[in-house]
């Protein structure tokens, strides 16, 4: 059986794997106004409630796992459609954020987004023995809600992630920075340094006596 990781180690992977590292490796995670925002905003979303909404059957904070893939981790919002389809939902603060492109050209925030609601699907579907064909991420200050279709590129894709983040998390090795628009938001731009002249020493590994 695998080691599980976070569900939300893929999402910092997607972003950047640097900071995915930082974060799950060196244990490492600063407080600013937008990680302070999301904490507050998942509050009620992780609440453990459970409500009947026009049928839809609520539920949150669900813990969510997969053995088969080495996931562990919560859905803020897991609803039970009318035929007992489970339909996640993700929750992010503030409003939809200004594209940052990958090389590959795609939007690395909607990407590692869905990469991360994909996998919780993945997870209800090992969970509960039932299809899940489609989630949602919700945009707490927009009030806009987006939703993602499961689609056989997006599972392969998702599937990626989760065996590259596994192979980065167990050789617990810093990947460089990428020092490019991810970075002036990023909560951890003052522990990652990207500006800073390149050490060849793995920071997470203790350096040998002489």
């Amino acid at each position: 059986m695998l080691e599980p990781i976070p569900l939300s180690a893929l999402q910092h992977f997607v972003y950047c794997p640097r900071q995915c590292a930082l974060i799950h490796v060196e244990q490492s995670w600063s407080e600013n106004a937008f990680t302070t925002r999301g904490t507050l905003a998942h509050e009620r979303a992780d609440s453990g409630e459970r409500e009947l909404l026009e049928g839809v059957r609520v539920l949150r904070g669900l813990s969510l796992y997969s053995d088969r893939l080495g996931l562990i981790g919560r859905g803020d919002v897991v609803e039970l459609l009318r035929d007992g389809t489970p339909f996640p939902v993700e929750y992010k603060s503030g409003a939809k954020k200004k594209p940052i492109l990958g090389s590959d050209g795609l939007n690395l925030l909607t990407l590692a987004d869905d990469v991360q609601l994909c996998a919780q699907a993945l997870c209800l579907e090992e969970m509960l023995s039932r299809p899940v064909p489609r989630g949602a991420v919700y945009h707490i200050k927009s009030r806009r809600r987006r939703d993602v279709e499961f689609t056989l590129a997006l599972r392969d894709k998702t599937l990626e992630v989760i065996l590259i983040t596994h192979t980065l998390l167990e050789s617990r090795d810093l990947p460089e920075p990428v020092n490019d628009a991810r970075c002036p938001n990023c909560s951890l731009i003052e522990t990652c340094m990207p500006d800073a002249p390149k050490r060849t020493a793995n920071p997470f590994e203790p350096l040998e006596d002489t």
